[in-house]
């Protein structure tokens, strides 16, 4: 690490990185807490143990036993560890009342002959009798540090802010993960901090991130590559018969013959470009033998219109052109609209599908791993479409590399283009994008979804999720999928999801060493995603828009520049 990285900070903090995050000295080694005895085992079923609490000495307050925290059992052979799912008080005579604990097992914790070190899964189940312990730094350390290349530490854990809490990151990402809460409590932020934390160790990385807000632009500085309509050019060629049939088709009568006639005219437009390019070009851009109409091979809309005339004038009077004239109708509008000029504006057609392929994948990274690109200006006509193909393009370009590109893909507002709902959204978008989620780790396809409304989200691409990163839920409905989902689901401290703060979440699944609730690093001003909130007492407290910068506005507006 720079020696810069460390400048501010004391010798004695842990991992205060200056640069995307703001430095925060954790609690000294001396403060940090000890395992406490809590009490006894009373009884075992299955994961579940019972323990009742040892009352506290005279003049002392008992350990601090909370819904979430950590504990662990000492038996004859290893330190079982549990999560705390419930408490209650019993009692009804008229001595003190017991209160009694229970706790879900989940992994051990034993000596290798070198160090303590934990695995998931219990071997030795505890008896009754067996003393119980409120888990102590060390403990928590054993658990949550995995102390290698592969671990991400992305903050500190709630029951113990000395530990740093760290995700598995081969774990995370060759399994897909889901950050889910309500606006406004951080996830944009939770998933800029994950990624500087993989990008501190690992140049060669590539994350495509859909950016539906214009959030992220900022908040990877000089490591991304940003995209938008205005600089990055899409060509329509790209886009197979599906794509280009809900793009060019209106979905009105004569349908399924301006479906016809434009998969005919695709074939021979395509022919036509490599018959012309084949004096110039090295290798034939389209084989009759070979090619189809989804081939990623250029054509010219011009001939797609040239073919459509030639047809016209075969026609007999009597024979109907309606669907011919209204399918030429749609390219030539598309074609004029400046709206669409990043997919249908280049009149001067070339092969440009390696250096795009290598512009939108980072191939070289040229120390410039994430690429955003910026839909906040895509015509809403076409989005889908234009999410379709990046995934399309993530998912085939893997496919034929034979997994040689290790990609991450970020869907932000995932609940919008893959709903639930069967009746809304675009269906291809969402079978491509469930496809990458139930193939997509054979080719070293990662998939990261962030959504607000997790209720709203198809249930099967959110169960593909192996680890969930859950900030604050407020309804019920979005709480209920969440239960549904994840793998440690009956752990009491999803029931914390209405009470996280801001920058606080829930850690569920592959990715992480244990369950656990967290509160992330937090990031510089200037590397945080987004505007932020807007405080509207400061702004409205002085003049906040004069007319000059209201025609600036304007002119923007009118240009679609943002």
């Amino acid at each position: 690490m720079p020696s810069a990285a460390l400048a501010g900070t004391s010798a004695s903090a842990r991992a205060p990185q200056i640069g995307p995050f703001v430095p925060t000295a954790r609690l000294p080694r001396h403060v940090a807490r000890v395992a406490q005895k809590i009490g006894r085992v009373t009884g075992v079923a299955g994961p579940v143990t019972t323990i009742e609490l040892d009352a506290a000495p005279a003049g002392q307050a008992p350990p601090r036993a909370e819904i979430g925290s950590l504990a662990k059992i000492r038996t004859r052979t290893a330190h079982v560890v549990g999560i705390i799912s419930s408490l209650r008080q019993t009692g009804q005579g008229p001595g003190p009342d017991t209160v009694v604990v229970e706790i879900i097992l989940v992994g051990e914790m034993a000596h290798d002959g070198k160090s303590m070190s934990f695995a998931r899964g219990v071997a030795n189940f505890p008896s009754i009798g067996d003393e119980a312990f409120l888990a102590g730094h060390d403990d928590l350390a054993v658990v949550y540090c995995k102390g290698s290349v592969a671990a991400l530490d992305i903050g500190t854990l709630y029951q113990d802010p000395s530990v740093p809490a760290c995700l598995l990151a081969d774990e995370l990402f060759s399994k897909h993960f889901a950050i889910v809460g309500t606006t406004g409590c951080g996830k944009s932020s939770a998933l800029a901090c994950i990624l500087h934390r993989a990008l501190e160790r690992h140049q060669y990385a590539h994350v495509i991130v859909l950016d539906m807000h214009g959030e992220y632009h900022r908040a990877f500085g000089a490591k991304a590559e940003v995209f938008r309509p205005d600089n990055l050019y899409l060509p329509f060629w790209l886009l197979n018969f599906q794509e280009l049939r809900s793009v060019l088709t209106s979905p009105e009568d004569h349908h399924d013959a301006q479906s016809e006639i434009l998969c005919d005219a695709i074939v021979v437009a395509k022919r036509r470009y490599a018959d012309a390019a084949a004096g110039r070009l090295r290798n034939r851009t389209f084989d009759s033998a070979t090619g189809t109409v989804d081939s990623p091979t250029p054509f010219r809309l011009s001939d797609l219109i040239a073919y459509i005339d030639e047809q016209l004038g075969k026609l007999e009077r009597s024979y109907p052109t309606l669907a011919y004239r209204r399918l030429k109708l749609r390219i030539e509008a598309l074609a004029s609209d400046p709206r669409f000029s990043f997919m249908f504006g280049n009149p001067n057609m070339e092969d440009t599908m390696v250096d795009l392929l290598a512009q939108i994948f980072r191939v070289p990274g040229n120390g410039k791993p994430v690429t955003v690109i910026e839909l906040s200006t895509v015509p809403e006509e076409i989005l889908d479409v234009v999410i379709l193909l990046i995934s399309r393009l993530t998912f085939d370009l893997a496919v034929w590399s034979d997994g040689g590109l290790p990609v991450l893909l970020v869907c932000e507002e995932a609940h919008r283009y893959i709903p639930a709902d069967d009746r809304r959204g675009f269906l291809p978008t969402r079978q491509s994008l469930s496809r990458i989620a139930k193939e997509g780790r054979k080719y070293g396809i990662s998939l990261a979804l962030l959504t607000q409304r997790p209720s709203e989200l198809d249930t099967t691409v959110l169960s593909q999720c192996s680890t969930l990163l859950a900030m604050r839920l407020a309804t019920e409905s979005d709480q209920k999928v969440m239960r549904a989902n994840v793998h440690d689901s009956t752990f009491g401290i999803l029931e914390y999801l209405p009470l996280l703060a801001d920058r606080e979440a829930i850690v569920l699944g592959c990715g992480a060493p244990m369950p656990m609730r967290v509160k992330l690093n937090e990031l510089a001003e200037g590397w945080l995603p987004g505007s932020g909130q807007v405080r509207f007492t400061d702004r409205w407290a002085r003049p906040n828009m004069d007319r000059p910068r209201l025609e600036e506005t304007v002119s923007r507006w009118r240009g679609r520049k943002l």
